[in-house]
Parts: structure tokens; C-alpha cells; sequence
């Protein structure tokens, strides 16, 4: 999942099936690296696959996601206290440059 070119791949799926050609489309990649990043999303259960006439379509396996939601999720609250601090630490910052501005 670390690998943005999957993740893209993810967040297209997200709408719904799509067969290969589509990603290729809507990513911009060649073909090839598709399938590549395709195969292994396959390989850790993120997506599946389902033969429709000549036409391999790919959607999300929601339920393998889950779990990495939730993990994901626990970190939540630790990234927001350090966003909130941060907008603190900017915001004084901010009203420091602006003081410094006026003395001049």
C-alpha cells in the first residue's frame, strides 16, 4: 500500500469495476505496470478479479481493506494533536513575523 501508483489504482476503484484498459486510461500508465501493480494488489487481497467475456474486471475487496483501516485509524487521533499543536506553533509565528513587520 505504500506504493502510489497503487493506491491510485485504489482510489479508482473506488467508483466501481473497471477492466485494465480503464485504469490505464484514467492513471496514465502503460499497460504493463497496471498489471503489475494489479497483480499484486491480488496478491495481498485488496482487489479481485472476475472474468467477463474477453474482459478482466477488477474491483475492491472491501473486506480485506478493513483491517488496514483500522489499524490506520488508531493513528488518527495522534496526527491530529500534532496537527492542532502545529497550527499553534504556526499561528505564533505568523503573529510574530506581523510584529516584527509593524516595528519597522
Amino acid at each position: 500500500m505504500a506504493e502510489p501508483r497503487r493506491r491510485a489504482i485504489l482510489d479508482v476503484l473506488v467508483g466501481g469495476e473497471r477492466p485494465v484498459n480503464d485504469l490505464v486510461g484514467q492513471l496514465g500508465l502503460a499497460q504493463p505496470q497496471v498489471s503489475k501493480h494489479l497483480r499484486v494488489l491480488r496478491q495481498v487481497g485488496a482487489v479481485e478479479v472476475r472474468d467477463k467475456g474477453r474482459q478482466r474486471l477488477y474491483r475492491l475487496n472491501g473486506p480485506a481493506l478493513k483491517p488496514i483501516h483500522d489499524w490506520v485509524s488508531t493513528y488518527e487521533r495522534l496526527w491530529s494533536d500534532r496537527f492542532d499543536q502545529l497550527d499553534v506553533v504556526l499561528e505564533d509565528l505568523k503573529a510574530k513575523e506581523q510584529g516584527d513587520e509593524g516595528d519597522q
